[in-house]
């Protein structure tokens, strides 16, 4: 039986022999239903037109992604580290090309995503990495589009997955949306990887939402949240979830601002960070 894939969002669901009645991902607010109508493909049918590249972004870091784009267009990030390599969110194609890629590169040896959004075909990333383990936030669980015994639902605020390298829930986007700090990145000064718990925008500041494509806000006490639990790291630079979403230095002081900005916008109240 398939294992289809929403052309939409580009989360997988589980085998079946029909096609789901709907996308939980699509039909909730954050995201939306293609006014066309619902459609769905399989990872065979993609290999037709489908390929994923690769490209390093600084040393121990490098990025995968779907060409021509599909559904959301984001890609991943893959930190390398000498007690294996972890994905920090997935994509919705997979093929035998980017598995003996990635093998040759010293494989997957955990998978941590940010947020529902940008699950992909995890469970199918980590059944080609045997079983790595996949790391979701326990407060997301319900938008889960595929359950397996690999995803890990974790629940603390923090969880450490290798020597500095740790998961930080910020909340905002979805209840357990999180960030991955990288402390060896950009040569020691420390990396944050985002997706879009914290979106960059086109000028290179950030920005949070309740839904991007349906331009909802978010609450500035969700932004003050975010910017609190993130007070006490030290990063850099900042890795959104598509390639040119990057800030690439004083990302930290970015954000600062980016905070104040944003809850001036909807309050219209000058704050300062």
């Amino acid at each position: 039986m398939p294992a289809f894939i929403c052309t939409t969002c580009g989360c997988q669901y589980a085998h079946t022999e029909a096609p789901p009645a709907g996308c939980k991902i699509c039909q909730d607010d954050r995201q939306y239903v293609n006014p066309a109508g619902q459609a769905w493909t399989t990872l065979v049918s993609m290999r037709n037109t489908y390929f994923n590249a690769f490209r390093r972004l600084e040393p121990g870091l490098m990025g995968v992604g779907t060409f021509p784009a599909f559904a959301i267009g984001q890609r991943a990030l893959i930190i390398r580290t000498p007690a294996g390599n972890i994905l920090w969110d997935c994509i919705g194609f997979l093929d035998e090309t980017t598995v003996t890629i990635l093998k040759a590169l010293g494989g997957i040896a955990a998978i941590a995503c940010s947020h529902p959004h940008f699950l992909g075909s995890v469970v199918e990333w980590s059944h080609a990495f045997d079983g790595a383990p996949v790391y979701v936030h326990a407060m997301d669980r319900k938008f889960v589009t595929r359950l397996d015994p690999v995803v890990t639902f974790w629940e603390s605020d923090q969880q450490e997955l290798a020597e500095g390298i740790t998961l930080i829930r910020c909340g905002g986007h979805f209840p357990g949306s999180a960030v991955l700090h990288w402390a060896q990145g950009a040569a020691g000064a420390g990396v944050l990887l985002t997706g879009d718990t914290l979106q960059v925008r086109p000028d290179k500041g950030l920005t949070f939402m309740h839904s991007y494509p349906n331009l909802i806000p978010l609450d500035a006490a969700s932004v003050r949240q975010i910017a609190d639990t993130l007070g006490p790291w030290r990063f850099e630079t900042l890795y959104g979830g598509w390639w040119e979403r990057v800030i690439s230095q004083r990302a930290k002081q970015v954000m600062a601002a980016s905070v104040a900005q944003y809850i001036n916008a909807v309050t219209g109240s000058a704050e300062s960070f």
